[in-house]
């Protein structure tokens, strides 16, 4: 087990990092991660202060930017809509104009697909314009990014291309139009990894636990300081993470040495912990994989 990269310390030192769909749950997190380790980091996505996306929730960007700040690095908060190609172009020209061209890490974490979902009906009957708005949102706008992306990372030679999903393998997640989102993004990032690797480009994919996300909190109405109490509502809970429980893992694979060598690869983020000596926010080393095996999932 390879010892945990502190947050504090600057492993990322002067890198240029953007991560799509920053403005809250792991998305935020890793912007968040990614400057506690000295990274620049461009935080992007649809809710800004004064005009939210239609999902409705208060976080923006500027806050995470903000927290990126706090937390030793640069945020930069630019508003994106990731499924309209006009405007994602528009933004990696504003890296490579302000960053002479440098972009070292490129994490895809659009989703926006909480209210597409239809849990409990057969795909025939899940309504058709919300699973095809769900690909849209967390498939399109992956592949619209990563094209946009990728020649900035294969110019200087070096880099991630990191693709965030829900689930390490291709089995059923329970209904037709979230598997194929959450699968798609697995092999986006093994596809990537052939076209990136020669040019000293590495994607994969990395996934969370049961994620304690803000929206997931609040559905449990409890708070990150009495998290446990959701217990109430789901035993499983227990068993859930805190959203830097992962981006801490992917902060360290970002500053792995030996990160060529992971290209192609599927990273959970207790997997992760136990490679690189992770703890959560809280102190803990939660492991979905094993909990999940116990209980037959």
């Amino acid at each position: 087990m390879r010892r945990l990269t502190r947050v504090n310390e600057k492993k990322l030192e002067g890198q240029i990092a953007v991560v799509a769909g920053a403005t809250r749950g792991l998305g935020r997190a890793i912007a968040v991660t990614l400057g506690a380790a000295g990274a620049t980091v461009y935080c992007t996505g649809r809710s800004v202060r004064g005009s939210l996306s239609d999902i409705g929730r208060a976080e923006t960007i500027e806050e995470t930017a903000e927290m990126v700040a706090r937390a030793g690095g640069t945020g930069i908060a630019v508003r994106t809509d990731h499924t309209e190609e006009t405007q994602v172009r528009t933004l990696f020209e504003r890296i490579a104009d302000e960053q002479g061209g440098r972009l070292d890490i490129a994490v895809n974490d659009i989703w926006g697909g909480e209210s597409l979902t239809q849990w409990g009906v057969p795909f025939w009957e899940h309504d058709l314009e919300k699973g095809l708005a769900m690909q849209k949102r967390a498939v399109w706008s992956h592949l619209i990014t990563a094209r946009y992306a990728a020649p900035l990372l294969v110019a200087g030679k070096r880099g991630l291309m990191a693709e965030i999903t829900d689930g390490w393998d291709y089995r059923y997640r329970g209904s037709l139009y979230y598997s194929l989102a959450k699968i798609s993004a697995i092999h986006l990032a093994q596809g990537m990894a052939v076209d990136l690797k020669p040019h000293g480009v590495a994607a994969l994919a990395g996934t969370p636990g049961f994620l304690r996300s803000e929206e997931m909190l609040d559905l449990f109405g409890v708070t990150e300081d009495s998290w446990r109490d959701g217990a109430a509502k789901d035993p499983h809970f227990l068993q859930s993470e805190t959203p830097y429980y992962a981006a801490r893992g992917i902060a360290a694979l970002a500053a792995d040495p030996a990160l060529m060598g992971k290209t192609g690869g599927v990273f959970t983020s207790w997997g992760l912990s136990d490679e690189y000596g992770i703890v959560d926010m809280d102190g803990r080393r939660p492991h979905w994989g094993r909990y999940a095996e116990e209980q037959g999932f």
